[in-house]
């Protein structure tokens, strides 16, 4: 019965990857130029999970490129070169590069909502 206690007490301080790995990215500084799903200064992450969709080395050249610094892969606005330590970096992209795509995401059904109560 202890254990049973222990394992759901522990399961309420769990938070899921998605929010945990969204959250790193804020601390990480990431959110202050990127959404997840709308060009802020830089592009959307699901913009970016959408255009390296399919490359096998998509996440190691994506840590570089955090790492480094870049342009001209989204026009002409630059990304400094980012101090997050390299697992961070690493944990942030797998992240993004686990993301539907936006045009995957418009894709689904919208989901109908219950008609509204008349007004007395």
């Amino acid at each position: 019965m202890l254990n049973l206690c222990l394992f759901f007490a522990l399961a309420s301080f769990a938070v899921s990857p998605a929010f945990a790995n969204q959250d790193l990215a804020t601390k990480s500084g990431c959110m202050a130029c990127h959404s997840v799903d709308k060009t802020v200064f830089g592009p959307a992450f699901k913009d970016v999970a959408k255009k390296y969709k399919g490359d096998k080395d998509a996440v190691a050249k994506l840590v570089a490129k955090v790492k480094s610094g870049g342009s001209g892969v989204w026009g002409d606005r630059t990304m400094p070169p980012q101090q997050a330590p390299e697992a961070d970096v690493t944990t942030i992209v797998s992240w993004v590069m686990a993301m539907p795509s936006s045009s995957a995401a418009k894709k689904q059904p919208a989901v109908k909502k219950a008609p509204a109560a008349p007004s007395k």
